[in-house]
C-alpha cells in the first residue's frame, strides 16, 4: 500500500492546481487520473482577470501568459440586426495589475501546472489510474484504484474529489448532485476562421434564440472556439452532418472554415448537497456544475482551489483545526448557489433564449450604457472578483 498525505482524484486544472498548492506548502500529495494523459477536448478557455493573482501565487502565471494571450475587449452582437456593442476591461487598471482576461485552453493550463508539479519532490501523478472506491476511518482514507491489471491501494489523511461533473468520488461518498439538466445540448467547436477580418472582437456573445453562440479566439495561430446549442433530442451521432448548415448561416464572408475539434455535452446547474464528507472534499465540477456561458465554471473551480489548498495544507501541517474545511465547504457551496449559478443562468438566457424583443431591448440598453458610461461599467467589470472567497486562515 502506498502512503501519502493527500490524494487528489482528477488531473484537470482544479486537481492539478490543488496538488501544486499543497506540494508548494510542503504537503505530500498524489494525483490519480483515469485518462492516459490530460484531456485536450474543447473545454474552458477564458480566465477572468480575478483568477490571475492566484496563478501568480502558484508561480505559473508567467508560463500561462506566454502560452496564451491576453485580451480586454468584449462584444455583444445581435445576430438578427447586426448591432455590436463593445467595451473594454481597461478601466480595471486602477484595481488590479491584471486588467485583462487570459485566453488559454484548460488543457494547456493543466499541462503547465503538471510540469511545475513534477518538479516537486513529494508529489506523484499516476495517469491511467481509475478511482474505484474509498473507505474512511477516524485516522484517514484508503483509496482504491485500477491501474491496468493491477489494483492500487493508497492510504491518505485526506482526499479531494476533482474528477468532474460525473465524479466517482462524489458517488462514493453517497452525495447528491441536485439541480437541473438543461434541455439543450451544447456543441463546442474549435475552428480556423478569420473572425477578426470581419470585425469580431476576440471575445463575442452572439445573441439569438436560434443562432446564439459564444465566439472567442483561443490562440495566436488563428484557432477559435465557437460554442452553439441545439435540441438535445437530435441524434448526437449526426452533429457533423448538421454543423455545416449552422456555420453557413452564421459565418460572414464566404463562410469557409476548417474544423479542428468538436465536443458535444449536456449543460447543468447542479451542486452537491455537501462539499465535505468526513475526510473527503469536493472541488470544481465534482462539487458544482454550471452552463459555461460567461466562463464562470472554471473561474469557480479555481477560486475553490485557491482557498481549499491553503486551508487543507494548514490542517495537514497541524496549523489549523479541520473546522476550517467545513467553512470551505459552506462558503463555496453558498457562493455557487447564490451568485455563480444565477448569473450563469442569466447569461445563458441572454445569449441563447432572447425570444422576447421587448426584454432584449431592455438588456441591450444596459450594455449600450456599459459601452459609454465608465461609472456604470466599472461595477460590472468588478463582478468576477465577487466569486472569490477570502483566505479562511486570516
Amino acid at each position: 500500500m502506498q502512503e501519502t498525505n493527500i490524494v487528489i482524484v482528477g488531473a484537470g486544472p482544479v486537481g492539478l492546481i490543488n496538488a501544486l498548492g499543497l506540494a508548494r506548502a510542503g504537503v505530500p500529495v498524489t494525483v490519480i487520473e483515469a485518462g492516459a494523459a490530460i484531456a485536450n477536448s474543447p473545454r474552458a478557455m477564458v480566465y477572468h482577470w480575478s483568477v490571475l493573482a492566484g496563478l501568480e501565487r502558484l508561480g505559473i502565471l508567467e508560463d500561462a501568459l506566454a502560452a496564451g494571450f491576453t485580451k480586454q475587449e468584449y462584444t455583444y452582437a445581435v445576430f438578427r440586426t447586426g448591432e455590436k456593442i463593445t467595451w473594454s476591461t481597461a478601466d480595471l487598471a486602477d484595481h488590479t495589475p491584471y486588467p485583462f482576461n487570459l485566453h488559454l485552453g484548460q488543457d494547456r493550463l493543466a499541462e503547465i501546472a503538471l510540469a511545475h508539479l513534477r518538479r516537486m519532490p513529494h508529489a506523484r501523478v499516476h495517469f491511467g489510474t481509475a478511482f474505484t472506491g474509498l473507505e474512511q476511518d477516524k485516522d484517514g482514507v484508503t483509496v482504491t484504484a485500477q491501474q491496468g491489471d493491477a489494483t492500487l491501494s493508497i492510504r491518505a489523511a485526506w482526499v479531494i474529489g476533482a474528477d468532474g461533473a460525473r465524479s466517482a468520488v462524489r458517488r462514493a461518498i453517497g452525495e447528491s448532485f441536485d439541480g437541473i439538466t438543461w434541455p439543450e445540448r451544447f456543441v463546442a467547436t474549435n475552428i480556423y476562421f478569420d473572425f477578426e477580418a470581419h470585425g469580431f472582437s476576440r471575445s463575442n456573445m452572439l445573441l439569438d434564440p436560434v443562432f446564439g453562440a459564444i465566439i472567442a479566439k483561443i490562440d495566436r495561430d488563428g484557432l477559435w472556439r465557437v460554442t452553439y446549442s441545439e435540441d438535445a433530442m437530435l441524434p448526437e451521432d449526426s452533429i457533423l452532418q448538421r454543423m455545416p448548415a449552422w456555420f453557413k448561416t452564421v459565418l460572414p464572408g464566404d463562410g469557409q472554415y476548417r474544423l479542428a475539434q468538436f465536443s458535444p455535452y449536456r449543460m447543468h446547474q447542479r451542486a452537491a448537497g455537501r462539499f465535505r464528507a468526513g475526510r473527503v472534499l469536493l472541488a470544481g465540477d465534482a462539487a458544482h456544475a454550471t452552463n459555461p456561458t460567461g466562463g464562470l465554471g472554471l473561474t469557480s473551480g479555481l477560486f475553490d482551489s485557491y482557498v481549499l489548498y491553503e486551508a487543507l495544507a494548514a490542517v495537514a501541517r497541524g496549523d489549523a483545526s479541520d473546522e476550517v474545511l467545513d467553512r470551505y465547504a459552506e462558503a463555496r457551496r453558498k457562493m455557487f448557489l447564490d451568485i455563480v449559478s444565477p448569473q450563469a443562468t442569466e447569461n445563458k438566457r441572454l445569449v441563447f433564449h432572447s425570444h422576447d424583443p421587448e426584454r432584449l431591448e431592455g438588456d441591450l440598453a444596459i450594455y449600450r450604457r456599459m459601452a459609454t458610461d465608465k461609472d456604470f461599467r466599472l461595477p460590472r467589470l468588478l463582478f468576477p472578483k465577487r466569486l472569490e472567497t477570502p483566505s479562511l486562515l486570516a
